[in-house]
This record gives C-alpha cells, sequence and structure tokens, in this order.
C-alpha cells in the first residue's frame, strides 16, 4: 500500500516565544494526507476529496432541480465539498437539456431545499456558474440568441429540445454587452448565496463561454478582449473581480481546463499557453479566492505547478477526463504536495460513501455511463452505500 501521508509547511507562532511587540514567524511541518482537513475560504473541509461538477441533467425543462437532485447531492455530504453541476447564468447560457439554473425564483427555491439537506447532512456545496457561450443551440436555451467572444461555430451536432442540431454560428459580442454578461454572472452569484450555496465556482474550462475568450482558436477579436494573451485572458479576469467583489473573494473558485482541446477551444501553442494562463494566474491571484482548480492530464507536470506557485492559494486538481481518476493517484497527489485537494467525478458518482470506501481502501461500485444523463434515479441515487 503506498503512503498515505506527505507533510506541508505553514507559518506558526513558536510555542514559548512571549513579551514580543511583532509576531515571530517560522515555519513548521504538518503531515498531511486526503484525508486530513483543509481551510477553503470560510470553509473548513473535513478531507480533501473535492466532488466534481457532473452534467446530470435531472432538472427537466424548467431548470428546477427537484427532491430527487438533493437526494442525489445529500447522499454524497461526506465528500469534503461538493461541487454542484453547471448552473446556467442566465436563459441564454443554458447548454443543454435538463439542466438547472440559478435565475428564475423557483429554481432558487428548489436549490435552496438541495443545500438545505446537504447542510443538515454535515456537507458543503458550492455552485458551479456555467455560461454556456457557443456550446448550445436556439432550441435549447429557449431561442435567445447564441454568444462567444466571435461569430465562429463549432464544428458538430448538440443535443437539443428537438433532437440534435448543428452549432449555429453564435453572435459575435459586443463590448457593450460584455458588461451585461459580468452582470449576469455576478447576479447568479449573488443568487447562490440567497440559495443556500456556501460559494461559487466560476466554469471557465472545457470549452464554455469563458474558456472561449482564453483560446486563440475561439477568440479572433481585435478589441481590448482578444489578439495577445493577456486581453484574451482579461474578461475572464473582469468576470472573476466582480464576482469577488459582489460575495466575497473567500467565497470564490474558479476552474480552467488549459490544453484539454474539446468543443473546439483549441489550445495548442505551448508559448501561447503559458502566456495566457500565465496572465491569467497574474490577473486574480491578487484577489484572494478560495481557489483554483485545474482540470489537466499531468497535474504534476511543470506547467500546471508553475500555475499553482503564480496562484499562491490553495489549489485542487482533476487528472481524470478521458481517464479515471484511482484512489492510489489521488492519495499521491496530496501525499506528493502536487495540490492541496483532489477533484474526482466519476468515482462520486458510483459511490455515495466514497470518502469511507478510500479511507479504508474498500472495494468500490464502478459506474455506468449509460446512465450518466437521464431523467430517473437509475445510475443517479440508487448506487449503494457500505453497510455500516
Amino acid at each position: 500500500m503506498p503512503p498515505l501521508y506527505g507533510t506541508e509547511r505553514v507559518d506558526a507562532v513558536p510555542p514559548n516565544v512571549s513579551g514580543l511587540s511583532g509576531r515571530l514567524i517560522f515555519e513548521k511541518e504538518v503531515r498531511v494526507n486526503l484525508f486530513s482537513p483543509l481551510n477553503l475560504g470560510d470553509l473548513e473541509l473535513p478531507n480533501r476529496l473535492v466532488m466534481a461538477p457532473l452534467t446530470r441533467i435531472r432538472s427537466g425543462q424548467s431548470g428546477v432541480p427537484g427532491e430527487l437532485v438533493a437526494r442525489y447531492y445529500t447522499q454524497r455530504a461526506s465528500l469534503g465539498l461538493i461541487v454542484s453541476e453547471g448552473t446556467y447564468p442566465s436563459h441564454a447560457g443554458q447548454g443543454f437539456p435538463g439542466q438547472p439554473g440559478l435565475v428564475e425564483p423557483a429554481q432558487l427555491a428548489g436549490w435552496k431545499a438541495v443545500t438545505d439537506s446537504v447542510h443538515a447532512a454535515g456537507g458543503r456545496i458550492v455552485a458551479q456558474i456555467m455560461h454556456a457561450g457557443r456550446v448550445t443551440h436556439e432550441a435549447t436555451n429557449g431561442g435567445f440568441p447564441v454568444v462567444a467572444p466571435s461569430a465562429i461555430a463549432i464544428n458538430g451536432t448538440t443535443r437539443t429540445y428537438d433532437g440534435k442540431q448543428d452549432y449555429p454560428v453564435p453572435h459575435a459580442l459586443t463590448t457593450d454587452e460584455l458588461s451585461e454578461i459580468v452582470a449576469e454572472f455576478v447576479q447568479a452569484s449573488k443568487n447562490a448565496i440567497e440559495a443556500g450555496f456556501d460559494g461559487v465556482e466560476l466554469h471557465s474550462a472545457n470549452g464554455y463561454l469563458l474558456h472561449e475568450f482564453l483560446s486563440p482558436a475561439s477568440n479572433v477579436r481585435d478589441d481590448a478582449f482578444g489578439g495577445s494573451p493577456q486581453q484574451r485572458a482579461r474578461f475572464v479576469i473582469d468576470v472573476v473581480t466582480a464576482v469577488a467583489l459582489a460575495i466575497g473573494a473567500d467565497r470564490v473558485g474558479l476552474r480552467i481546463s488549459p490544453e484539454h482541446n474539446i468543443q473546439d477551444a483549441l489550445e495548442t501553442d505551448a508559448a501561447d499557453l503559458a502566456a495566457t494562463y500565465g496572465a491569467l494566474v497574474d490577473g486574480i491571484a491578487p484577489l484572494g479566492l478560495a481557489y483554483l482548480s485545474v482540470l489537466h492530464a499531468d497535474p504534476r507536470g511543470e506547467f500546471v505547478q508553475n500555475l499553482r506557485a503564480g496562484f499562491g492559494g490553495v489549489f485542487l486538481v482533476n487528472s481524470g477526463f478521458g481517464a479515471v481518476t484511482a484512489r492510489d493517484e489521488a492519495l499521491g497527489l496530496v501525499r506528493d504536495d502536487v495540490a492541496d485537494a483532489v477533484v474526482v467525478g466519476r468515482a462520486a458518482i458510483a459511490n455515495p460513501d466514497l470518502v469511507r470506501r478510500w479511507r479504508e481502501d474498500l472495494p468500490v461500485n464502478e459506474p455506468n455511463p449509460l446512465t450518466y444523463y437521464g431523467e430517473g434515479a437509475e445510475g443517479y441515487t440508487d448506487y449503494p452505500a457500505l453497510a455500516s
């Protein structure tokens, strides 16, 4: 069995020092593992296992999460932190059928029932705020214009309420319209707090709107929000800054997926990649965010670790997208100080009691990909927990 523990360095006050006008600081090594507590802004997590934002489309055409959604998240309350599935901040930002929103009063009420239930079970949950950008269709979002940094369509089809459709050519957002999008993110974040969430995670990954601004393949603007890596990073920095000012930086996390290269948000030039995400991290580091979450196939590599050093705060990694993050890998990422916490998806889908199973090295349920997306309990709330 691999060793469980690593060390992290923390500031501490020497125990036998008194009578000082100032504060004398030295470095102390503390043993930590995947199951050690972690402070995340104002939240204290009981362990360092984070449930990834997972698209499950169980909220119907109204976008209102119901009792089944509450049961699903509550079952997983022992995880250190739950990040909700992507929630849309405006109707135009809805990406797929069955996605929940944070727009209408009924949606907020639905989420309040979810967060109350999770909190009653001892859990912590943040809302992922996700604007789909060009990764949607008018037949999905209620007829609203599809928007993006530039008028470039994704090559492919999307599932809508009217069946599969080609992705449309999006409307390129004007400068004035960008301020409206910022306002939507801010309002949705305030709505999340009103609905009882412990904070928000802004979705700047996987080819959705914020990520579209970062990618040179989807952002070919020639104004202050495009062109150079620094200018492509500007809109994401503006959104994060506005949300942090509105609800408090210690309630805000950001998720990114550099060079993930899906949904045509391509990032294939290493120098441009480093410059873009370096500018992004430089822009958000002074804010004092709760965390930065990075989805990347090589979290131990120089690129990701440079992002961690530049951010300087709590750092989450998610190595699994094409591949599933296994227990030994998750243990090693914290033990070896690659990250402060590990984000997992499919293991959390199949194992509501994943923390116990991994802590005690017990057998795990295997997820069924055929039931990831649907409308009922099968493959959602019917995975069994171990008997106590």
